[in-house]
């Protein structure tokens, strides 16, 4: 057997607990595997957490984990530190700088940097290697940098964000409205204390970015990505997809058009029966759609410290046996540059939920202002009568640019028996 793979780990939270353990635990099958030792040689964070003090004994313990990053006594970094400046990203680039690979779950990092640090790795002759970024245990970006390296992918998609699918989930069984299910997943750690970057979709646009470059062989721009989250989904909103057939999922999704690649996160219904339909709870899931192979479906626990270290430890794996390839699947100076499809010109059906004072001529007027956009209505739901009241009326339209829309949407405005904001959600048909 030849020489170990010496590792030095940054960040000893959630995760980095989970590859200390995954290490310890599967020792000998990793070496197996691998074809050498997998040796963790050092680590590098805040505290050392009393839980894993057994696990670290006898290791070098570095203060500061940019200085442990060049260290002469390790050959591959593990950052989990987080975020995309800062500590993480020196560490990284020190680490490359030196020579030695990285291994790293920071999506945030790698939807910012990620062509600039792989070309550094590459020039260095190295590995970076990020299965972990996206999806968490799915091994998403290794099944389409080789199982599916035959096809080109005409479009990607996925539910990348357990919070929000948590979330919109729970919102679902229960009936209850947005505020109440945050708040029952951050008591029970499914949501962090600001939950913004995940329902707010920046988390899954970072994922979106990433998955996008990898499958279309362009770069990562996370700037391209039209991001919506899913503060301002109701519970009212949730019943009525279920009444029509759907269920709403804050979905992640690339795809070709004629003039470039769209890529959005958005609220969307989606048909129950879908590839992502049922998929619920904390789970993710990714669809990758390639012209020889047809559909495939992976599907997952996208986050937590299990799944998240299975990713890191078998991107160590790879490396220890040699496997190196590039970071994004081809070189990345040979990544081309696709236009961006501009948000205005994308297309889909969409729902609309007006509320609006029960008399006569409200829906006709409604129709008016759609069919001088051009917009189709293909169903209409209002329940009972109540004269004089305000109540909900629901359409679903044929598919339309979103920029006729956008221009519903502030024509509505104009309409006095409209008395709040309409809702208006994708429907995409999967």
């Amino acid at each position: 057997m030849t020489a170990p793979l010496r590792i030095g780990i940054a960040g000893l939270g959630t995760v980095g607990g989970g590859v200390v353990k995954v290490l310890t635990e599967h020792r000998d099958l990793l070496a197996q595997r691998a074809g050498r030792p997998l040796v963790l040689a050092a680590a590098s964070a805040l505290e050392m957490p009393a839980p894993l003090a057994p696990l670290l004994k006898g290791i070098a313990w570095h203060g500061d984990a940019r200085v442990m990053a060049k260290s002469a006594d390790i050959d591959v970094v593990v950052e989990l530190i987080g975020g995309a400046e800062g500590i993480a990203r020196q560490v990284v680039e020190n680490a490359l700088g030196a020579g030695k690979s990285v291994v790293t779950a920071n999506k945030a990092l790698i939807a910012k940097h990620g062509i600039a640090l792989a070309r550094t790795a590459e020039q260095k002759h190295v590995a970076l290697a990020f299965e972990a970024s996206v999806a968490g245990g799915i091994p998403i970006l290794k099944a389409l940098r080789e199982g599916l390296a035959a096809n080109r992918f005409q479009r990607v998609y996925g539910i990348l964000n357990g919070t929000c699918n948590y979330i919109l989930t729970g919102m679902e069984e229960s009936g209850r409205d947005f505020g109440e299910v945050l708040a029952e997943a951050q008591k029970l750690g499914y949501a962090e204390a600001d939950p913004a970057t995940d329902v707010d979709g920046l988390d899954a646009a970072n994922k979106l970015a990433i998955l996008a470059s990898v499958a279309f062989g362009c770069p990562v721009d996370l700037d391209a990505v039209h991001v919506e989250g899913i503060r301002r989904v109701s519970a009212t909103d949730i019943a009525y997809a279920a009444e029509l057939g759907y269920r709403i999922k804050l979905l992640a999704m690339a795809r070709r058009t004629e003039n470039g690649i769209e890529r959005r996160v958005t609220p969307c219904m989606v048909k129950r029966e879908s590839p992502v339909g049922h998929v619920m709870g904390v789970l993710n899931a990714v669809v990758a759609e390639g012209d020889f192979v047809g559909q495939t479906v992976f599907q997952g626990r996208g986050a937590g410290e299990r799944p998240t270290a299975s990713a890191v430890v078998a991107d160590l794996i790879d490396i220890a046996a040699g496997r190196v390839s590039h970071p994004f699947g081809v070189p990345v100076d040979t990544l081309t540059a696709i236009p961006r499809e501009p948000v205005e010109r994308q297309r889909a059906s969409y729902y609309m939920r007006l509320n609006v004072v029960d008399r006569p001529g409200v829906l006709a007027e409604v129709a008016r202002i759609l069919a001088g956009e051009g917009i189709s209505i293909e169903t209409v739901l209002q329940r009972g009568r109540s004269p004089g009241e305000t109540v909900p009326l629901i359409l679903t339209t044929h598919e339309t640019d979103e920029a006729a829309m956008i221009r519903v949407r502030g024509l509505l405005g104009s309409v006095k028996a409209v008395t709040q904001d309409p809702a208006f959600i994708r429907i995409e048909t999967l």
